[in-house]
């Protein structure tokens, strides 16, 4: 297929480049540069993105050590030592204090009334169901409906009797002598890509080190208070150990292998990882029940402890780092994509970020509004929507052109403008003009126009010149002035430089140096030069994609000078810059 045929594909695309010559953008964009270049080495050597990293690979065992003396209620003085309070947690990492307990003492296996709860009453043996159970119950029911007390008859069961009836755990804590035990730790890591090992407890920690130790004065140190763990943690120790609850001991290993900067330390953390407030939980705190056999009388019996308790779960996390060449060159070639640089000097410059930045500083007030025109016309090449005409206003007592929108309904001369941009002077056309006239008609001073008192009442209410007539065009109602003043119909300039038919001869006999002097009788084409004359000397060069309006009493100006035989004229209507052949076509 011929690539005529695929216009859409045969079209090659690459962006504009504008470079400025300004020694204040060019150290703005320097600067900018050499302090984005700054932080990201500073981001590098932080977080060091120049090192390989490896996961920490851990083992942790546990000794806690304390005695303590309870009075159990039925039992007496009781000595705690660590093989009562710790010796029941098995979990991998984690061990157990217990700091409350329930005692239910002398059970032996027979037939006993069930505790009643949820109101599990029973008036006759239909009520109770023979081998039920639930997973509240303490047994199996028989099918009997026997008295628990004297108010009250529940189901029979067949159970380690009596049954244990106190839920609630005591107040204070029986064990609450628990926070000052302590727990050595010892915390053994590897991390297996560098083949590096470490534990806790480093090497210049002897027995003498470990027995006078303290976390109050040495972050390092090994041996903890549980009381202290606690605290740290947010809690209160006498309060958590009523129901028992759940105290996390993190640490972390953040370390760096390189040899300059070797540096590989645990870091400890504590916080408490249940729900605390027993009002939000339906099981609060942590509890489990065990119990101590014994013989009598060739019957065995057993003695039921409830026990709350706090459970310490040591996490263990982190990661090492070494240097690595080919994670540098990764980061940098990361950073150089996201920087963006370009080449548009010998050296990279350019920033992305940084250009962003200098053309939204361009654009705004911070900079001299002529260069941000000029930058932004140098830089970006403007395209209207063909639905949509943009006309400029040139007025005589403004050094602007006004930039507005073509509307039905409303006067030219009030609407406001989309944009204003600086009036750019055709100096070749100016040159050429002041060439072609001749000698001895030197421009004369403004001549001194006072309005007619009464003129207002034949003139349109948007005419400030007092000389533009009434249209039914709100698109042909715009003055030469903004505010109220001489008309510039009235300046000899005006004659010269717009009416002049020997000046008008010259431009038509310029475009075609071959063709005959114009007919006295061909207005239309000098008419439309004139048009042509005016526009290039108040509008200069044009904004681009706009369409020059020439104000009302210039038109009639010129249409008295050069009228139309019959008396008709197309009127304005919006065409680009009329070229020197359109104004000798009669075009405007």
């Amino acid at each position: 297929m011929p690539c005529s045929g695929l216009l859409g594909f045969c079209q090659y695309e690459t962006n504009k480049l504008v470079r400025i010559q300004s020694v204040r953008l060019g150290s703005m964009k320097w600067s900018l540069n050499g302090f984005i270049l700054l932080f990201i080495c500073i981001m590098m050597l932080w977080n060091r993105k120049y090192q390989e990293f490896d996961l920490v690979v851990s083992s942790v065992t546990t000794k806690v050590k304390g005695v303590a003396q309870t009075n159990l209620p039925g039992i007496g003085n009781v000595v705690w030592d660590v093989v009562d309070y710790s010796g029941h947690s098995l979990d991998k990492n984690s061990f157990f204090v217990i700091t409350n307990v329930i005692v239910t003492k002398n059970q032996k296996q027979g037939k006993c009334p069930e505790v009643p709860r949820n109101g599990r009453l029973c008036r006759t043996d239909k009520d109770c169901e023979k081998g039920a159970w639930d997973q509240q119950s303490h047994g199996i029911q028989t099918g009997s409906c026997v008295k628990f007390d004297v108010l009250r008859k529940t189901c029979e069961i067949s159970a380690w009797c009596p049954v244990e009836t106190k839920t609630n755990p005591q107040r204070p804590a029986l064990l609450a002598a628990a926070e000052n035990f302590t727990v050595l730790i010892k915390n053994n890591i590897r991390f297996p890509a560098f083949n590096f090992i470490r534990r806790n407890i480093l090497p210049n920690m002897n027995d003498a080190y470990l027995r006078s130790c303290h976390r109050g004065n040495d972050s390092l140190c090994p041996i903890f208070r549980l009381g202290d763990v606690v605290q740290e943690a947010g809690e209160k120790f006498s309060e958590m150990a009523v129901e028992g609850g759940v105290i996390g001991i993190q640490i972390k290993w953040d370390c760096n292998l390189d040899r300059l900067m070797q540096r590989c330390l645990p870091k400890y953390s504590f916080r408490r990882l249940d729900e605390k407030e027993s009002n939000k939980t339906l099981y609060p705190g942590l509890n489990f029940r065990y119990a101590k056999y014994n013989t009598v009388n060739g019957v065995e019996e057993r003695t039921l402890y409830k026990a709350f308790g706090i459970r310490f779960d040591v996490m263990v996390f982190g990661q090492a780092g070494k240097f690595s060449f080919i994670q540098l060159i990764i980061y940098i070639g990361s950073t150089l994509s996201y920087y963006a640089l370009v080449r548009d000097h010998p050296v990279f410059a350019a920033v992305t970020q940084t250009t962003i930045l200098i053309d939204m500083l361009i654009g705004t007030s911070c900079y001299s509004a002529e260069v941000g025109q000029n930058f932004s016309e140098k830089k970006v090449e403007s395209v209207q929507d063909k639905q949509k005409c943009i006309l400029s206003v040139s007025y005589v007592d403004e050094n602007n052109i006004r930039l507005v929108k073509r509307s039905q309904k409303k006067s030219l001369q009030d609407i406001k403008p989309v944009s204003v941009q600086p009036r750019k002077e055709d100096i070749g056309h100016l040159r050429a003009v002041l060439s072609l006239l001749q000698p001895g008609h030197d421009a004369q001073p403004p001549l001194d126009h006072k309005p007619d008192p009464n003129s207002k009442s034949r003139h349109p209410v948007w005419c400030k010149c007092n000389c533009c007539t009434p249209s039914s065009v709100p698109q042909e109602e715009l003055c030469c002035r903004q505010s109220d003043g001489t008309c510039i119909t009235l300046s000899p300039l005006f004659d010269q430089l717009v009416l002049r038919r020997s000046l008008l001869e010259a431009v038509l006999l310029y475009l075609d140096p071959l063709s005959l002097p114009a007919d006295r009788g061909q207005n239309a084409a000098l008419r439309h030069c004139a048009y042509r004359q005016y526009i290039t000397w108040r509008f200069g060069v044009p904004p681009n994609d706009t369409h020059p309006a020439i104000p009302s009493c210039c038109v009639w100006r010129i249409r008295e000078e050069y009228p139309s035989p019959d008396g008709q004229y197309s009127g304005f209507r919006p065409v680009r810059v009329a070229s020197m052949k359109a104004c000798a076509n009669g075009e405007l």
